[in-house]
């Protein structure tokens, strides 16, 4: 028996099968790979997987252009694969989420054939049309610099055709019940298939307007989703990727009926903007600019993802500057007019010090942690690739040809693994790293590990201190019997932030980090070398 809320103290890993690891050496990651790998993620000590879209498509989008819900790309494997990979994560105790994508789907997909050729077709109402251009709904397209618009014409519909994403991504009629009808029996068939549940892509722009006939279908659209995967497995959850405005996040929440987790966009950009140019302001503007979702959700929280940096929720004169501060002289890795097409590693320079630091910040945050396959080791993006491929590198095993993720020719890889850079695999690999106590994947195996060993963080009551200094980070959660301390040291230099908190005498068991410190008189004196932290955890009993 899966308890229902297990989502609340998972530690979250995101894989793309197709470059995780190659089992049949044809270049592509496959099921029986990510199956040969689970001792690693064992090891790394995730609880959760996942998994990103492995359905039948044209792959212009990397697989959020689905052509098939139902099925698994042929080389990735089978569905037999994928229930075989749930069955062997669920012994060891891992739950496995899938990526949903609902806003649309690929232009190859059945529904839409169908509903092109025939528009008397139930089809051609998953769809949005318009004969009358000039007086169609308009919106902004998410991808402003590939596309003219959102309305693409099609020769065999005699129509155009309504997608916010690109022209091959033709949104689906969320508002049709027969659209939403599908929709649920996907959820179904996946979570009978073995999955736990959902990323739900593009949450934000299912629920805007959409079409010509400018319907919203509201929370409701969620709550729907939400009853039907608890019906069908009562622990399944529901993540929503909403990169709304700050003031509408908690509506997705549906007051506790909808999504159970969400992406937190905002700490993201301000998280990941603050340890780059070392200040904490950013961190104290999205405490509070965030809004309170206790009792309703809870965040997931993450460093990077598989996309370009979003960081349009900074304010327009620090987003300005993370345009020039983090990206190459030429601008090659900015993208969208919103973010940079860079791994974490290339954002803090390969500075596996401030790397672990991150991510000590990221696991002391309340919320659910999601690391990016890859971001335990360093490894970086490839700009020579397209758009967002620059980050969907294949991961690095060893130093071996292809990084030990396929015996294929280089050529023949889904992605070429990175070379001739300090992010090669010859330099970073998960062998170099795996047995050295000092390595990048050892501190965040350790991090990892604490975060595990603490699952009050998860839900606690979080507040930001004046640690004396711009770069210092000093904050804490709470629970009814336990008090937690963190202290970030951002800087190049060595800090002492004394902080007046009422402490309890810390358990040093549980002490985390290299940065020293001392407790007297009630206070905490943290002694911090660059890029240091601690954690401290104090039973209140003691009080």
């Amino acid at each position: 028996m899966v308890a229902s809320d297990w989502h609340e103290d998972a530690v979250i890993y995101t894989l793309d099968v197709k470059t995780f690891n190659d089992s049949d050496g044809d270049g592509w990651g496959d099921f029986q790979g990510v199956i040969e790998k689970l001792d690693y993620i064992e090891n790394l000590g995730a609880t959760c997987l996942w998994l990103r879209p492995f359905y039948p498509s044209p792959l212009r989008d990397n697989g959020y252009d689905v052509a098939d819900y139902y099925d698994v790309h042929d080389r990735m494997g089978t569905l037999e694969d994928f229930q075989e990979l749930t069955d062997r994560a669920h012994d060891r105790g891992i739950r496995v989420l899938t990526d949903l994508v609902f806003n649309h789907t690929s232009i190859d997909h059945e529904w839409f054939q169908r509903a092109r050729e025939d528009p008397d077709s139930k089809y051609h109402d998953y769809y949005l049309w318009t004969s009358h251009l000039d007086d169609a709904y308009q919106t902004s397209n998410i991808f402003p610099d590939r596309e003219d618009g959102v309305w693409s014409y099609d020769e065999a519909a005699g129509k155009h055709y309504f997608h916010q994403f690109y022209h091959h991504q033709p949104d689906l009629n969320v508002a049709n019940p027969a659209v939403r009808d599908e929709i649920h029996d996907v959820m179904r068939f996946w979570l009978n298939q073995g999955a736990d549940g959902f990323r739900i892509d593009a949450a934000h722009p299912m629920l805007i307007e959409k079409g010509h006939n400018a319907t919203t279908e509201g929370i409701d659209l969620f709550k729907e989703m939400k009853r039907v995967v608890t019906e069908t497995k009562d622990h399944a959850v529901l993540i929503a990727e909403a990169d709304d405005q700050p003031e509408h996040l908690d509506y997705y929440f549906g007051d506790g009926e909808a999504f159970d987790l969400m992406f937190n966009f905002v700490l993201n950009a301000h998280m990941v903007y603050g340890v780059g140019v070392k200040d904490t302001w950013p961190l104290h503007r999205a405490n509070e600019v965030l809004p309170d979702i206790s009792g309703v959700g809870q965040w997931a929280n993450f460093l990077r993802n598989h996309d370009e940096w979003n960081l349009l929720k900074l304010p327009h004169e620090a987003l300005e500057h993370a345009r020039e501060y983090f990206g190459p002289d030429d601008g090659s890795s900015w993208i969208f007019g919103r973010g940079h097409r860079l791994r974490l590693a290339d954002l803090f320079g390969h500075d596996h010090d401030r790397i672990a630091m991150a991510h000590s910040l990221l696991f002391a945050y309340p919320g659910t942690p999601v690391v990016l396959s890859g971001d335990e080791i360093g490894m970086g993006s490839d700009l020579w690739l397209d758009e967002r491929e620059s980050v969907r590198t294949p991961m690095q095993w060893d130093d071996t040809e292809n990084g030990g993720f396929s015996t294929a020719d280089r050529e023949d890889c889904y992605n070429p693994p990175v070379v001739g850079t300090e992010y090669s695999y010859e330099h970073i690999n998960v062998a170099d790293q795996r047995d050295d106590p000092e390595s990048l994947l050892s501190r965040i195996q350790r991090l990892i590990a604490a975060r595990k060993r603490n699952p009050e963080l998860s839900d606690g009551d979080h507040h930001l201190a004046e640690s004396g200094h711009k770069d210092v980070l000093v904050h804490r959660v709470d629970t009814d019997d336990t008090a937690f301390i963190f202290a970030h040291n951002f800087a190049d230099e060595y800090r002492e932030s004394v902080l007046q908190w009422e402490v309890p005498a810390a358990d040093t068991s549980t002490a985390v980090g290299d940065g020293g410190y001392h407790i007297e008189d009630g206070g905490v004196t943290f002694l911090l070398d660059p890029c240091d932290y601690v954690w401290l955890r104090g039973d209140k009993s003691d009080w």
